[in-house]
């Protein structure tokens, strides 16, 4: 009986050693696992974090490229409205070296020519004077420093035009300056 029980208690004992180093080993297989799963997601982040840098260096590069295309269009732009306007200070200067053998008829014809040319020049590039004189008050073409009563016009008709106001487009680059009628209270 001793014996027997003795028996049970060496099978006990390597039981208890097998199910340790059972218990060891699946311990040792999980925190290999978790090493190699920790592995795998550092990778992965390393990976990441280069391909956000490689995405922000091409979005700023992309945005550099747009700002100098930008930028080169509006001097293109700037260079032809330039180039136009040359042109009428060519003409003006010309007028200045013959302005003495000119009589005042002649000089006044040169003048015309010259506005009507600036003009041109101006309204190609889509610059428009505004209306006023005959036309209804709008505070968003026109800019109002005098108000005249006027039985003869109604309320809000611009009566005189000051300064000269232009529109770029549907935008008002300038208002015009203008005198309105506030009419006859009578």
């Amino acid at each position: 009986m001793e014996e027997q029980q003795d028996r049970a208690a060496e099978q006990a004992n390597t039981i208890d050693q097998q199910n340790t180093n059972g218990g060891e080993q699946n311990a040792e297989q999980r925190i290999a696992e978790l090493e190699a799963q920790l592995a795998q997601a550092k990778k992965e982040a390393a990976e990441n974090w280069n391909k956000y840098l490689r995405e922000r260096a091409d979005w700023d590069n992309f945005r550099k490229r747009q700002e100098r295309l930008v930028a080169d269009r509006v001097l293109y732009q700037k260079k032809a409205v330039f180039n136009k306007l040359l042109e009428v200070l060519d003409n003006v200067e010309r007028a200045l070296v013959y302005e003495d053998t000119m009589d005042k008829t002649q000089l006044q014809h040169t003048l015309h020519m010259l506005q009507w040319q600036m003009n041109e020049v101006l309204r190609a590039e889509g610059l428009n004077a505004v209306p006023t004189v005959g036309e209804s008050f709008n505070p968003y073409l026109h800019e109002a420093v005098e108000a005249v009563e006027d039985s003869d016009q109604p309320d809000g008709m611009i009566l005189e035009e000051l300064r000269k106001g232009y529109t770029i487009g549907e935008e008002t680059l300038r208002p015009a300056r203008v005198k309105v009628s506030v009419g006859n209270n009578k």
